[in-house]
């Protein structure tokens, strides 16, 4: 339990954090993966490599340094890091190690004289309250996975039924259970771990489910990504018959029920996670407008399926939006980056409607912010990030 004068000493360390946050996670990570080596297939070295995974720690280390006095405010950062903790496996074993790199990342960036035994302990304290927290809801989501029906516990190893070919870069796998049992069903809008060795390399994935949960199989659909390790070797090194080994269905960025007009907006391989979203939503009544960005007709995936459904739901509205087209096939509703004027067009005639958004980064941005702008209740729209979890603001 954090003592008073251990919050005041957090409190106080917000604006170092400020400034130099990711120096400081950026040393914590290469002190990690150092000391140790065992933890590395739970990272993405291409966030590494980038920065993101280091932007993303910062913001949290500074999110719960600023909130260290009221962390309910916290709710959906920390559902976001235990479902994305769940779908890699992070165990509690794995939180001392951690916990031992980042303050001694602390000592090293801020110095002995910043970083003093009291700073230490205080951080050392607020380290263990934070495992605590994310250790324990993780062992309940784990329990809960191994005792549903259809459920599991680690990896499983499952057979590639199919393989499609769904645009120039996305390719879908369709997976069934090698031991010939049920699997778990999940929520619209969770995400699978994928479990990979390359190169002897063991390495750690999540990707979005892209059909509805029917319970026996899993869909995924995977964009080829420049130098990506494990995009990659799916799609040149997985065929059908192979085996791939996948963790239980995690997330947090799900469909929930409403009577609400329903808007699903994604960008490029995005739209995974609303076609199971969509396929619920078309069970009722509900409304839906679904508004896709592509940059142009060859990496539009799932355009016939979208098209077919529209064919035969009333109550769904498509469009999409193409970053360029050459007058050829498949000619999208407008051409250029989505905007706000597109955007309102497409849009309900009612801003009380419930609007999930995914793409990249700069896209989602500019979706939040067209979507406040327009009226939609911010509480009413969700999104979800490919990767680290970051602040679209």
């Amino acid at each position: 339990m954090l003592t008073q004068a251990q919050r005041a000493i957090i409190t106080a360390t917000v604006p170092i954090l400020e400034q130099g946050g990711e120096t400081l996670t950026r040393h914590f990570y290469q002190n990690l993966f150092r000391d140790h080596p065992e933890v590395l297939p739970y990272f993405n070295q291409a966030h590494q490599h980038s920065g993101e995974q280091q932007r993303a720690l910062a913001n949290g280390v500074l999110m719960y340094a600023r909130h260290i006095d009221r962390l309910e405010s916290l709710g959906e950062l920390v559902s976001t890091i235990v479902h994305k903790h769940v779908a890699l496996q992070i165990r509690a074993e794995h939180y001392p190690l951690v916990g031992a790199s980042l303050l001694q990342a602390i000592r090293e960036v801020l110095g002995e004289e910043v970083a003093s035994d009291a700073v230490i302990d205080a951080w050392g304290a607020a380290y263990g309250q934070l495992a605590d927290i994310l250790a324990g809801e993780e062992g309940r989501i784990y329990k809960a996975q191994a005792a549903a029906p259809g459920g599991w516990s680690g990896a499983r190893d499952f057979i590639v039924q199919e393989k499609s070919v769904e645009s120039e870069e996305i390719t879908s796998f369709l997976l069934a259970p090698a031991d010939g049992r049920p699997v778990l069903d999940f929520a619209p809008g969770q995400y699978i771990g994928v479990v990979a060795t390359v190169d002897g390399v063991p390495m750690r994935r999540q990707y979005s489910l892209s059909a509805a949960s029917n319970g026996r199989t899993y869909r995924i659909s995977v964009k080829r990504e420049e130098g990506g390790k494990v995009s990659n070797y799916l799609h040149d090194g997985v065929q059908a018959g192979g085996t791939v080994q996948l963790t239980p269905p995690s997330g947090d960025f799900v469909l929930t029920e409403s009577d609400k007009p329903l808007v699903l907006i994604s960008g490029g391989v995005g739209i995974t996670p609303t076609l199971a979203m969509l396929a619920a939503a078309l069970r009722g009544k509900r409304p839906v407008h679904f508004i896709h960005a592509a940059r142009h007709h060859g990496v539009h995936a799932f355009r016939q399926q979208i098209d077919a459904l529209a064919a035969q739901h009333p109550q769904l509205q498509r469009y999409y939006c193409y970053a360029e087209h050459d007058g050829g096939q498949g000619a999208p509703d407008a051409v250029g980056l989505l905007n706000k004027a597109t955007l309102e067009r497409w849009l309900p005639a009612t801003r009380d409607v419930d609007a999930y958004f995914l793409g990249p980064q700069p896209f989602m941005r500019a979706v939040k912010q067209y979507l406040r702008e327009l009226g939609v209740p911010e509480q009413q729209t969700h999104h979800e990030f490919f990767g680290p979890a970051a602040a679209l603001n």
